[in-house]
């Protein structure tokens, strides 16, 4: 299984959300090149990084910072968050970026997250944020009308290189990921389900693995101290 670090970005800090709740982020010390710097030591090969502002329609807050974790990291860098045009999607591809990460507009407007992922294949990613079956948009403040498991097989039809399905309300919260209906989504479609939400420990880590999740985005328990990513990954690297 891949363990893939996250660095979401909200007024210019990183940060961390508590099951999306903008009004309850907490911030962490540090430049967020540095930030990736430090996992790409520690032994990461893939960062996901989130443009929150960006999310919530506030695009370009963050280009240039996000630009430079691009340039500067030796890492595979997913860049999402406001992601929701063809011309922004590639802008990132064209800047480095190894996937970009549609959301919103995978609800709202579907024939254009097919129309990026025909164009750009193995290198779209489609999030699916998610209150039980439902599907939340606009930075996770609004209801998208759309059901997690009918969205996943859509994605997966468009040929996306992967589905990071957040299961919402364990975000942020430390108290284990949505595993099995993170792997009962990877039942559904050929694509890598991505699970995200709710690592708090190594334990967490592995039972995704001994499940059969193939990717999990991790950012909380890095960041605060209950999980080491050196240790993780030199779990994973270890017979089951």
């Amino acid at each position: 299984m891949e363990l893939i670090p996250a660095i979401d970005l909200l007024g210019g800090r990183v940060v961390r959300l508590h099951k999306g709740d903008y009004d309850a982020a907490t911030a962490y010390a540090g430049d967020p090149v540095a930030v990736a710097l430090g996992f790409a030591e520690a032994g990461a090969t893939r960062l996901h990084v989130v443009d929150l502002d960006g999310a919530r329609g506030r695009a370009g807050e963050h280009a240039a910072v996000i630009a430079r974790i691009v340039a500067a990291a030796p890492l595979a860098v997913q860049v999402g968050g406001g992601v929701r045009d063809r011309a922004t999607a590639e802008r990132w591809l064209e800047a480095g970026a190894a996937r970009v990460v549609l959301g919103t507009v995978a609800v709202r407007d579907p024939a254009a997250a097919e129309a990026i992922c025909a164009a750009h294949p193995g290198r779209v990613i489609v999030a699916i944020d998610a209150r039980g079956d439902e599907v939340a948009v606009d930075g996770w403040r609004e209801a998208g009308g759309a059901h997690l498991a009918t969205l996943a097989e859509q994605a997966d039809a468009w040929g996306a290189a992967a589905i990071l399905y957040t299961d919402i309300e364990r975000d942020g919260t430390g108290e284990g990921p949505a595993t099995e209906r993170t792997r009962a989504l990877q039942d559904r479609v050929r694509a890598t389900v991505i699970a995200s939400g709710g690592i708090g420990s190594l334990a967490h880590v592995l039972a995704l693995r001994d499940a059969g999740v193939r990717a999990a985005v991790c950012g909380r328990a890095l960041y605060e101290g209950a999980l080491r990513l050196e240790d993780a990954l030199a779990a994973l690297r270890e017979a089951p």
